[in-house]
C-alpha cells in the first residue's frame, strides 16, 4: 500500500488561522489531558497491551517509507516525534517544535526545537537533525505529496535550535504540513540502520518480531512525564481477531476495531467504548480529467442517487455521520450552511439525460477490504444506483493491485482518509491542479484561484470568506461522492485510563495514558 495512504489514515490535519499567525506552545494542549477523564489520579507503571492491525507481507521499518501497517505505524509514531501534532483547544500544536512563527508574506516559517528534546541514546536533537530528516522525507517518491511547495534546498538550518522552511508560495496554512510524516532521526543514519535508530519519542524500543514490538518508555522524553512502564504492540490480520483478542483478555485495547466490534461488545459491562466523531472519511471517488465522470452533471448526478442515510445506518451501524460530499468535515470552519445534498433520482436521472450519459454500459466501481465497511458501502451503492438505471460492478482488489492500479488512475473507485479536521489539507493534497495525490484527475481553475487566496490571505474575516468559497465550488464540482464519516472506534479493558480520542494522529499519543489497578 502507498505510504501516503496509510499514513493519512493515523494523521491530523489543519490548524486555526490564529494558531498559525503566532507563535505556538504544545505543551498544555496534546491530544489526551494528564487529568484523567473518568475521575481518578494517574498511577505510573504497567504495560498497556495493544493491538494494530497489519499484514505480514506488508510490514515496514522506516519512519519515511512505506507504511502498509497500522501496527507498524503505531510503534513509529511512539518512537519517533513529528515536529508538530493535533491538539484539544488548538487543531495544532508543538511535539518536536515548542514554536513556529511566519515572515510577513507567509512564504518562510521558522521552527523552534524543543528545550530539552534528544534522542534516546541522549545525543541532543539539532536543526542539523531535523533538516535531514526533512530533506530525506521530501526526497521519498511521494515527498512533494508529504511536503507539497517547500523543496527540499529550501528547508535549512539556522543555528543549533532554529529550522527555516520557506514555502514556493504563501502559505498561511504550512504547519499543518510538519503534522503528517515529519518524523526525526539523527543526521546521516544510513539506510540500512534506520529500523534501530534511536528516536525522540516518549517510548524507546526494547524489541521488535514479525510486526510485534515492546516499547520501554523514555523518561527523559522532552515532551512530560509518561506514565506507562511499557506498550507492547501485537499485529492482527483481522479487526474479528482483534477485538476476540480483547475480550478474552489477551490485550487491553483494540484499536481502530469498527463498527461490527463495537455492537459485539458494547453489552459487556467491563469493556469501554471510545468513540470519535468525523474520524474517517470514506469517498466514492470518480474520474474528472476523462471518462465517463468527466461531465460535472454525470457526477452530481452520481451525488444525488446516494442514499446518505441508508450508508450510514448499514455501512457503519449508525457510528457515524451523514456527510456533504466536501472533505474536511471536522475543522472549525467547514462550511454547514452549505445545504446538505439529499436523494434525488428523478434530478439525477435528468442529468444524466442531459450529459447524454451511456445507461447501456456497467460501470466497474473498484474497492478493497483494507478497512471495516469499504467494501460494503461500495455494494450498497451499486445497489442504490440501480434504482437510478446506473448499472454498477462492484470489484474488489487486493489492497497491493489496488495501489499500484486504481488509485489515482480508476475511473470509479472507494477510497479512505482519517485526516478530517482541515478543509485546506485535502484541497492541497488531492484536489489542487499537480496536486501529488489527485485522486480524481481534478483541475479547476476557479478552485486553484480561490485556493491560493485562501492559503496566501492573514485576514482571519477575509480568508474565511475564502474558505467558504472554496468549499461551494467543492461541493458542486468535485470528483468526490462522500456520502459519511466514520466514527473512530477503540475497544478497551476497565483498567485502562485517558485513551486519546482525538481522531488521526492524534489517537496514537498515548503518553498520558494509564493502568488503573
Amino acid at each position: 500500500m502507498n505510504w501516503t495512504r496509510r499514513q493519512a489514515l493515523w494523521a491530523g490535519g489543519g490548524i486555526g488561522a490564529a494558531a498559525l499567525l503566532s507563535a505556538c506552545g504544545g505543551g498544555t494542549d496534546a491530544a489526551s489531558s494528564p487529568a484523567d477523564s473518568a475521575g481518578g489520579t494517574p498511577r505510573k507503571g504497567g504495560t498497556l497491551r495493544i493491538g494494530a492491525l497489519g499484514r505480514a507481507s506488508a510490514i515496514t521499518r522506516d519512519p519515511h517509507g512505506v507504511q502498509g501497517n497500522e501496527s507498524d505505524y503505531l510503534i513509529i509514531a511512539l518512537v519517533y516525534d513529528t515536529l508538530t501534532a493535533p491538539g484539544v483547544k488548538d487543531n495544532t500544536v508543538g511535539r518536536l517544535a515548542s514554536a513556529w512563527k511566519p515572515s510577513d508574506d507567509l512564504k518562510t516559517w521558522r521552527f523552534t526545537i524543543a528545550e530539552g528534546a534528544a534522542f534516546h541514546d541522549g545525543s541532543p536533537v539539532t536543526a542539523d537533525d531535523v533538516v535531514w530528516s526533512l530533506r530525506r522525507l521530501r526526497n521519498t517518491p511521494a515527498g512533494p505529496g508529504r511536503l507539497p511547495g517547500i523543496k527540499a534546498e529550501n528547508i535549512t538550518a539556522d543555528g543549533k535550535e532554529t529550522v527555516v522552511l520557506v514555502s514556493d508560495d504563501a502559505n498561511a496554512e504550512l504547519p499543518l504540513l510538519t503534522r503528517l510524516s515529519t518524523f526525526v532521526l539523527k543526521k546521516d543514519t544510513a539506510d540500512k540502520e534506520v529500523a534501530k535508530a534511536p528516536g525522540t519519542g516518549p517510548f524507546k524500543l526494547d524489541w521488535y518480531r514479525n510486526g510485534n514490538a515492546r516499547l520501554l518508555r523514555n523518561d527523559k522524553w522532552h515532551g512530560g512525564q509518561v506514565h506507562l512502564d511499557a506498550i507492547e504492540v501485537t499485529m492482527f490480520e483481522s479487526p474479528q481477531a482483534m477485538a476476540n483478542a480483547l475480550l478474552g483478555g489477551q490485550i487491553d485495547v483494540a484499536s481502530n476495531v469498527g463498527a461490527v466490534a463495537a455492537r459485539t461488545a458494547a453489552s459487556r459491562k467491563d469493556i469501554q467504548l471510545v468513540r470519535r466523531p468525523d474520524d474517517m472519511a470514506m469517498p466514492i471517488v470518480m474520474r474528472t480529467a476523462d471518462g465517463p465522470f468527466a461531465d460535472v452533471k454525470v457526477r452530481e448526478a452520481m451525488k444525488l442517487v446516494v442514499d446518505r442515510e441508508a450508508m450510514v445506518k448499514q455501512v457503519l451501524s449508525g457510528y457515524g455521520t451523514v456527510a456533504n460530499d466536501i472533505l474536511g468535515t471536522g475543522d472549525p470552519a467547514y462550511a454547514k450552511d452549505i445545504p446538505q445534498r439529499r436523494r434525488d433520482l428523478a434530478k439525477a436521472k435528468k442529468l444524466l439525460e442531459e450529459a447524454k450519459f451511456d445507461f447501456s454500459k456497467t460501470y466497474e466501481l473498484i474497492t478493497t477490504e483494507d478497512i471495516p465497511g469499504l467494501a460494503e458501502s461500495a455494494t450498497l451503492f451499486a445497489n442504490q444506483a440501480r434504482e437510478a438505471d446506473v448499472k454498477i460492478k462492484v470489484v474488489k482488489q487486493e489492497s497491493g493491485a489496488f495501489y499500484d492500479k486504481t488509485w489515482l488512475k480508476g475511473e470509479l473507485y472507494t477510497n479512505y482518509w482519517g485526516t478530517n479536521d482541515s478543509v485546506v489539507f485535502f484541497a492541497s493534497k488531492t484536489m489542487v491542479t499537480g496536486a501529488g495525490q489527485n485522486e480524481a484527475g481534478w483541475s479547476d481553475s476557479q478552485f486553484d484561484g480561490t485556493y491560493r487566496k485562501v492559503i496566501g490571505t492573514a485576514d482571519k474575516k477575509a480568508r474565511a470568506a475564502a474558505l467558504r468559497e472554496l468549499q461551494q465550488i467543492e461541493h458542486e464540482k468535485s470528483g468526490y461522492l462522500l456520502w459519511g464519516m466514520a466514527d473512530g472506534i477503540d475497544l478497551a479493558g476497565s483498567k485502562v485510563r485517558n485513551l486519546p480520542k482525538l481522531p488521526g494522529y492524534g489517537r496514537v499519543q498515548f503518553e498520558n495514558v494509564w493502568l488503573a489497578r
